[in-house]
């Protein structure tokens, strides 16, 4: 607990995971974006880390939940809980008893009235006297650093746990945007269906997450690369019992081309609505990746390949979006003209 008496607080509630800001201090926490419930009496059993730890060992009355699937709410009450329990450690209030100023949070771009005012009443609820949101791919652009206030193109690819949100951003707004329903997430299930459907064995979503992490690639740009591999374990599908498997990196590459093509087609869509002078300006400065999708070995590489246009990957990748968010509150007289400008 930070017991830092912070007012204003920017919060990334991702898919995958929650990021906390604190006006003038900075990222103060990250917890993983799942809570446990029992069914049966509807309480909260643990969120964030504790929850993960749980997760696949508890009974069946007991299940975990991801507050946010695709990039919007999908439980109100289980947002309501991560929420609240990211504040608390944050701030180092006893949950509920924090009463603050500003409380921003990310959402996707293009979602409904509806689902932004379901983000805003849980906010409140938790405490916040004023409650905003700030669209992801805006955010994300802000904190890798991209100069989103001038008149000049800047393209940003935020490749979150549920989506990879595309913008093109200038002037303070954002111009042109496609939401693909492609993130870390989806990654994992593709890998998991690899690995069902080649070997017919079973694995976890952890298990898939770190040959992700571990192996994963967009593509296999040489022989040392071709060579990597990995040992994992799963449920043989025929005898019922573990059995142990090695994964090679040109088999993770054939594992995530589906999605990675989804990726750089949704990018295209967005280049194909830019105006004629900001498609100039991003052919100059290049394409900057946010996100943890942004860690995946070589999807830089495939993309400025795909595009003709220079690709980075920001500085920090995992922090943009809680970054940008919490600039977006430091500088928020900026942000308020910004949006009602728009």
């Amino acid at each position: 607990m930070f017991g830092f008496a912070s007012k204003d607080i920017g919060i990334d509630l991702g898919t995958a995971n929650t990021l906390v800001y604190l006006k003038g201090r900075g990222i103060v926490l990250r917890e993983p974006s799942i809570v446990i419930k029992n069914t049966r009496t509807n309480e909260i059993v643990a969120v964030g880390k504790r929850a993960r730890d749980m997760m696949g060992r508890t009974p069946a009355n007991i299940v975990a939940l991801r507050p946010m699937r695709d990039g919007v709410i999908s439980d109100y009450d289980t947002t309501l809980a991560m929420i609240k329990h990211c504040i608390s450690e944050a701030t180092g209030k006893a949950p509920g008893k924090w009463r603050g100023g500003k409380v921003m949070i990310c959402v996707p771009y293009g979602v409904t009235s509806i689902e932004q005012r379901a983000v805003m009443d849980a906010a409140r609820a938790v405490g916040a006297a004023e409650a905003y949101t700030i669209e992801e791919p805006f955010a994300a652009a802000i904190g890798a650093g991209l100069p989103v206030w001038e008149p000049v193109g800047s393209m940003v690819v935020d490749i979150g746990g549920g989506t990879a949100e595309v913008a093109i951003i200038s002037l303070g707004g954002i111009v042109s945007s496609e939401s693909i329903r492609v993130g870390g997430d989806e990654m994992d299930e593709a890998i998991k269906h690899y690995v069902r459907k080649r070997y017919n064995v079973v694995i976890g979503e952890r298990t898939a997450e770190n040959l992700k992490m571990g192996i994963g690639t967009a593509a296999v740009l040489n022989e040392e690369e071709a060579e990597l591999d990995m040992e994992i374990r799963g449920r043989d599908l025929v005898t019922g019992f573990p059995k142990t498997l090695t994964i090679t990196a040109k088999e993770m590459e054939q594992a995530l081309k589906e999605p990675v093509t989804r990726i750089v087609e949704g990018l295209g869509t967005t280049l194909e609505k830019t105006p004629p002078e900001l498609a100039s300006d991003i052919m100059d400065r290049g394409i900057v990746l946010t996100g943890g999708g942004a860690l995946l070995k070589n999807l830089d590489k495939v993309i400025a390949d795909a595009v003709g246009m220079p690709v980075f990957t920001a500085d920090h990748p995992l922090d943009c979006v809680a970054l940008g968010t919490g600039r977006a509150l430091e500088d928020f007289d900026r942000y308020r003209t910004a949006i009602e400008r728009r």
